[in-house]
Order: C-alpha cells, then structure tokens, then sequence
C-alpha cells in the first residue's frame, strides 16, 4: 500500500541557527527530562520501525503541489478560511513540546493559506521564531525550505543522535490533527482529490502515529497530553474517500478538541 507523506514545515535557515533568547535556556532543561536511553531497546527499534513507515507516506493528496494536488479556483479562493490558527498564537507555546507542536500546525495552516492567495509573511515569522527557540540541531536535515519532511527518515535519525525522538512524535502528531481538522472543515473540497487508497493511508498514518505515542507513554510524561489527544482518533478505520468523508463529518468535534488540547 502506497503511503501518505505527513506534512509540510516553511523553515529558514534562520530557524536552524539563531539563538533561542530567553527560551533557549528553558528547552535545554526540558530536554533533560525524556532520557532517550532508558527506552528499552525492543521498544526503540518499534520506533524506529513505525518512523521507517512514516517516512515512506506521500503527501496529503489537498496540499500536493502541482499535478494531482488541489486547484482553487479564483472565485474558490475569495472565500477565505476563517478556520485557521491566528499566527499570533505562537506566543502561547512556552514548552519545549507545545513549541514542536505549535510550529508544526502553524506551518499546515500557513500552507492553506497559500492557497487561497492569503498573506503568509506572519506565518513565517512565528514559524523561524519558534524554530530558533527550539534550537534543534536536527533540522540541519530538512534542506527543502517548503517542505518539512521531504526528509523524514534524516530528520528522525537526527533527532534520534540528538536525544529528541519524542519531539519528533510531537511534531508528527500535530500536523495529522491540524491537517485532519483542515479536512473536516470542508470535507467536500479537500476530499476531491484522494482516491480509496490515499484515503485509506489517513486510517493507516493515524494508526503508526498512536502505536508510537503509546509506546513512549511510560518514558515521556510530557507525551501523555498528545496519547490522550490522539485517543478518540483511533475509532478512524476508513478505507475508501466516502468512508473518510463520513466519519470525519462524525468526528468534527473529536478532531477539534484534539487540535484545542495540542495547540492552545
């Protein structure tokens, strides 16, 4: 089964090595908290496992650019979302987790926005800010500027020799509620574009995604809000396009307090 890629991040070079100010000091300490090598080593090589799969996923079908991606028309795109994170929200991340979690659903948000021919200027400056008080090494790896996980598996090997594997199930975990609760939205448009089988890959990257969370449960306390997030999701089980219309119009409302309990 072909799979879906996960999401798309706008960051600067800037992001990868300005200094993080007052919040810099503040992650390096929460990083201390998650010992990446008390995991037991049946369960890091599962992780590594589910990130292989993940790593492997095309890209959502409604944010693919070019051919086979979603085109607006220009009366389509003078309905503007009203749906979208307010980029000003990046000031409420004060974690090191609620900022992987931040960056990533604002950068799903600033790429709809994209699309309907909104500003994205403010986005991009939440986005490098966030990214530049994370002061995560790892993302030396992304070297698409437009797209995040263009290089998944360098950038979860990354994270992984730097001690931030559960970071990367934030950020992976945040994107899948934020372009989950885009979908829901307006299922009839962003839907147009999947077949049954991308369709099913939905059902497929939702699962990889709560396997992995709930392996690293009892390892990461600051993990645990994303687990129970994520928990109602797992009732998703659709194979086809019509499936996965019907039962994201059925958990709107499970989608929207996910999205409200991972970025506030």
């Amino acid at each position: 089964m072909k799979k879906l890629s996960i999401f798309a991040v706008a960051i600067t070079a800037m992001a990868f090595t300005a200094c993080g100010g007052n919040k810099s000091a503040q992650t390096v300490e929460e990083t201390k908290s998650f010992d990446q090598e008390q995991v037991e080593e049946k369960i890091k090589m599962e992780i590594d496992s589910l990130a292989a799969n993940l790593g492997k996923l095309k890209q959502l079908p409604f944010v693919t650019k070019g051919e086979g991606g979603l085109q607006l028309t220009e009366e389509e795109k003078q309905v503007k979302p009203d749906y979208l994170f307010n980029p000003s929200v990046a000031e409420n991340a004060t974690t090191l987790a609620e900022m992987y979690r931040m960056a990533s659903a604002l950068t799903v948000d600033k790429n709809i926005a994209a699309m309907y021919d909104m500003p994205t200027d403010e986005y991009e400056k939440a986005i490098t800010k966030l990214m530049a008080d994370i002061n995560d090494p790892s993302f030396k790896e992304v070297k698409d500027s437009t797209d995040f996980f263009a290089a998944t598996e360098g950038l979860y090997e990354a994270m992984k020799a730097n001690g931030r594997i559960n970071y990367f199930w934030q950020l992976a975990s945040a994107s899948l509620v934020e372009e989950m609760y885009v979908m829901s939205q307006n299922s009839e448009k962003f839907l147009s574009v999947f077949d049954d089988e991308s369709a099913a890959n939905v059902t497929y990257r939702t699962t990889l995604l709560i396997d992995a969370i709930g392996r690293l449960v009892e390892y990461d306390p600051e993990i645990e809000p994303v687990a129970t997030a994520l928990k109602p999701l797992g009732e998703l089980n659709a194979m086809t396009v019509d499936q996965l219309k019907t039962q994201l119009d059925e958990m709107k409302e499970e989608v929207a307090s996910a999205r409200a309990a991972l970025v506030k």
